[in-house]
């Protein structure tokens, strides 16, 4: 999350104003009201940074609270007054819990004595107090709440799975992820459902770019994974991408991705988007009157075929 500079809409009054008063009872909630005072007593003139390290809490925390307070107008929230780079690594290292605290936080009946249990449960094994420790910051100092834990924990698991040859996470594994789930702002199951839907679109669409670009066996390093992304974000199809890929391996004889990168970026600019709206610019036959290298009657298509022989004549030479 983003730095934000947070006002009040009017910092000339100081007390609380009865209406006010009335507000921040009605919405029942005590972050947000905590929130509040913090930011009276700062006379209105604060980070979100700032707000979070004052209050011992997260960033998270500041910005769902935060967007409680700006949804019933009690605070203004204005644009970044720092840089977010997102290419720093999150927080290594949660706040330091000592076993005693965590004793008595289940010795109260805390709902986090369920995430343990459903944690060893998935896993398959008990916890070490190490991970227990890690688990508990997950909980109380990034806030992530019980179900948004749980679809955490799913999550992970499913992609190690995948990634890892069936096996396991790591308990290090789930709270880096969480480190990346409490920076989106996932303080919600649904907004957690969304951001894992928008993800498995994204996966499925650089699936599609790597069999387009003829890459098998391996996955995108972490320099082709943001060229991939940023044209997936552009709007451009995997059948448009493609083409720039033909385009670059013709011209270049290899893959070059900087170059490859300037024709996307250029189509982007003309809102060329599809690879009939390319084709079409280009005065070609587009796609859609094309079905895997074939005309719509059955017979071969010579344009493809012709496209196809200088690719591999490029490559042979090359």
């Amino acid at each position: 999350m983003s730095d934000m500079k947070i006002t009040l809409p009017n910092t000339a009054t100081i007390t609380i104003a009865g209406q006010t008063i009335d507000k921040l009872i009605h919405m029942g909630d005590g972050d947000a009201a905590l929130l509040y005072l913090y930011i009276l007593k700062m006379e209105g003139q604060l980070t979100a940074s700032q707000a979070a390290i004052a209050l011992d809490k997260s960033k998270g925390w500041v910005a769902s609270a935060l967007a409680t307070l700006s949804k019933i107008g009690l605070a203004n929230v204005h644009n970044s007054l720092e840089t977010n780079d997102e290419s720093k690594p999150p927080l290594e290292e949660p706040r330091s819990y000592t076993h005693d605290e965590i004793k008595k936080e289940l010795t109260a009946g805390s709902e986090f004595s369920h995430v343990i249990d459903e944690t060893q449960r998935v896993l398959g094994r008990f916890l070490s107090p190490d991970e227990v420790i890690r688990l508990f910051g997950i909980y109380d100092y990034l806030r992530l709440p019980i179900d948004v834990i749980m679809l955490l924990i799913t999550h992970c698991i499913a992609e190690c799975r995948k990634t890892g040859g069936g096996r396991l996470p790591s308990v290090r594994y789930i709270e880096k992820a969480a480190y990346t789930w409490e920076r989106e702002s996932l303080f919600t199951a649904e907004k957690a459902e969304e951001y894992l839907k928008k993800l498995d679109e994204k996966k499925s669409l650089r699936s599609q770019v790597k069999d387009k670009m003829q890459i098998y066996g391996r996955e995108f390093s972490v320099t082709e994974a943001k060229y991939v992304d940023s044209w997936i974000h552009m709007g451009l199809e995997p059948e448009a991408i493609a083409i720039a890929f033909d385009k670059t391996v013709i011209k270049t004889g290899k893959l070059v991705w900087p170059y490859m990168d300037s024709i996307i970026k250029s189509w982007h600019k003309k809102e060329l988007l599809t690879a009939d709206a390319v084709l079409t610019s280009e005065g070609k036959k587009p796609v859609s009157q094309v079905k895997h290298g074939t005309e719509k009657h059955g017979k071969p298509n010579q344009e493809e075929l012709d496209r196809m022989t200088k690719i591999l004549q490029k490559i042979t030479n090359t």
